[in-house]
C-alpha cells in the first residue's frame, strides 16, 4: 500500500478509537498533518473502501475501519507505546507483593484490566511445562495421607490418598525422601518415567501403600493436569460504546466457557510471543466482533502459559500490546524469583 493511503488509514483508526464516531475527510484534515488536500484524502478514502479496509456504517460521510483495516494497521505498527518508568515500577511493586501463585494470577488480571480498560485473561502456568520443586506427604489420620506437589512456578496440586491402613512415620519419611530424590527438578511430563520401579525399593508389605501414592501422583500430573484461566475486568465491556455493548451478552457467555478461554490462548510458543486476532479471525463465533491480544509468559525459551486481553476491535492496539507485553514479562520474572 502507498504510504499516503496507509497514513490515512492510521489516522482513521486513531480517530475512531478515540471518538467512537465514524471519521470524515474534513476531520482528518483538521486533526492530522497529512500534507495533502481534502480532495486527495477523499480519493484515498474511496480507494481504501474499495479495497475493503474501511466501510460506511450508515449513509454519512464518515468511515470506520473493517477487520481487514485493523489487521493492516496492526501489522504496520512501527512501535508500541512503552510503559513509563513510574508505570513499570508500579507494576513490579504490585505484583511483587503477591504471597502465592493464586495471588499473582488475581493481581495480574486486576492490574491488566485497569491498564488497558479491557477484559484481562491469565492462564495458570501449565504443569506440563513446569518443574517439580517438592513433594510433601502429610499423615492426616484415619489411614489417609495428604499429597502435596509443588511446582517451581508456585502452582500446588493437592490430593487425598486413602491407604486403608495406617503407616509408620519412618515409612512416610522414607517414601517422602525417595520421591523427592526421584522427582526434584524434573519436568512434570517426566514424572511417570522417574517413578518406574520406585516401589521395588520397599518391603513387600509396604509396596501396596507406595503404589497407591504413585498412582495418586500420576493421576495429578497426567489425568487431571487441567489448565486454569482467571478472568477480570468484564465490567469494562459495558463502557466501550453502543456499537459493541449491543452484542456484549454472547461475549460474556463465551467468556464463561472454560474450553473457549483455552481456545483463545492456543499454544504459547515462547515468552513474549505476540498474537493479535481481530474480529472474524477469532474461531469462536460469539467473539467475532472482538479482538484478542495474547502474549506468552515465562523464562528461558519455553512459555509457561499465556496472558492477554479481550475487547472491541476498536481498541488502542499500540497501548494494549505494550501493556500486555510489560505485564507478561513481570509475571514471568516474579514466578521465576518466587
Amino acid at each position: 500500500m502507498e504510504e499516503r493511503k496507509l497514513a490515512v488509514l492510521r489516522a482513521i483508526v486513531d480517530d475512531y478509537v478515540q471518538t467512537h464516531e465514524p471519521v470524515g475527510s474534513k476531520a482528518l484534515v483538521d486533526r492530522h498533518s497529512l500534507g495533502v488536500s481534502s480532495a486527495t484524502i477523499r480519493n484515498d478514502m474511496s480507494a481504501l473502501e474499495e479495497e475493503g479496509y474501511i466501510t460506511a456504517p450508515h449513509t454519512s460521510a464518515g468511515r470506520i475501519p473493517t477487520d481487514k483495516g485493523y489487521r493492516l494497521f496492526v501489522d504496520k505498527l512501527n512501535s508500541v507505546k512503552p510503559m513509563s518508568a513510574p508505570e513499570r515500577k508500579a507494576i513490579h511493586t504490585f505484583l511483587d507483593q503477591a504471597v502465592d501463585l493464586d495471588d499473582v494470577m488475581n493481581r495480574t488480571v486486576r492490574l491488566l484490566s485497569q491498564l488497558t480498560k479491557q477484559v484481562a485473561l491469565v492462564q495458570y502456568p501449565s504443569l506440563g511445562r513446569s518443574f517439580v520443586r517438592h513433594v510433601e506427604l502429610v499423615n492426616s489420620g484415619n489411614s489417609k495421607l495428604l499429597l502435596i506437589l509443588i511446582a517451581d512456578t508456585g502452582r500446588i496440586e493437592q490430593r487425598t490418598v486413602d491407604l486403608f491402613h495406617s503407616v509408620s512415620e519412618d515409612f512416610l519419611h522414607d517414601l517422602r525422601t525417595r520421591l523427592n530424590v526421584a522427582l526434584d527438578g524434573q519436568l512434570f511430563t517426566e514424572v511417570p518415567e522417574r517413578l518406574i520401579g520406585l516401589g521395588e525399593n520397599f518391603q513387600p508389605d509396604q509396596r501396596p501403600a507406595v503404589n497407591t501414592v504413585i498412582a495418586t501422583i500420576l493421576d495429578a500430573v497426567v489425568t487431571h493436569s487441567e489448565e486454569r484461566v482467571v478472568v477480570g475486568g468484564t465490567s469494562n465491556l459495558a463502557r466501550v460504546g453502543e456499537d459493541f455493548t449491543a452484542t456484549v451478552g454472547p461475549v460474556l457467555e463465551a467468556l464463561e466457557e472454560h474450553v473457549v478461554l483455552l481456545r483463545l490462548f492456543g499454544e504459547a510458543a515462547a515468552p513474549d510471543a505476540l498474537t493479535v486476532r481481530i474480529g472474524h479471525e477469532n474461531s469462536v463465533e460469539e467473539l467475532q466482533r472482538a479482538s484478542v491480544v495474547t502474549v506468552g509468559y515465562g523464562s528461558g525459551d519455553q512459555a509457561l502459559a499465556t496472558i492477554g486481553i479481550l475487547g472491541p476491535t476498536r481498541m488502542d492496539y499500540a497501548g494494549s500490546i505494550g501493556a500486555v507485553r510489560a505485564v507478561a514479562r513481570y509475571v514471568g520474572q516474579i514466578l521465576q524469583d518466587k
